[in-house]
């Protein structure tokens, strides 16, 4: 796992575990998981939106919103970056055609 991700998801770990008062990371925790996933909605768009307008500049500023959202709703899950990661490294095992055809979910 990239440096980078892996001091976010520190921090992010760090700040869940703050006062809502003092964290946008814990309030958005004290909000629960449909405030999290409200703002990954948000943040989703907003990318889109940025590439769709071919806005490279604000597609990476989203982007990193996205991931970023992403995360904490990750982390409210109990689940890391480093799970996303390894079902990713499973996935160059097989084409994203057979990939798809053998979910069972």
């Amino acid at each position: 796992m990239s440096q980078t991700l892996e001091q976010l998801q520190e921090i992010l770990a760090q700040r869940r575990a703050a006062s809502p008062d003092s964290s946008y990371v814990a309030s958005l925790h004290a909000k629960g998981l449909n405030k999290i996933l409200e703002k990954v909605g948000e943040e989703s768009t907003e990318f889109l939106l940025a590439c769709k307008d071919n806005d490279k500049e604000n597609a990476i500023y989203e982007c990193a919103d996205l991931w970023f959202h992403t995360l904490v709703a990750l982390s409210d899950l109990d689940l890391t970056a480093q799970d996303v990661l390894d079902e990713l490294a499973r996935r160059f095992e097989m084409s994203g055609l057979e990939e798809k055809a053998n979910r069972t979910s």
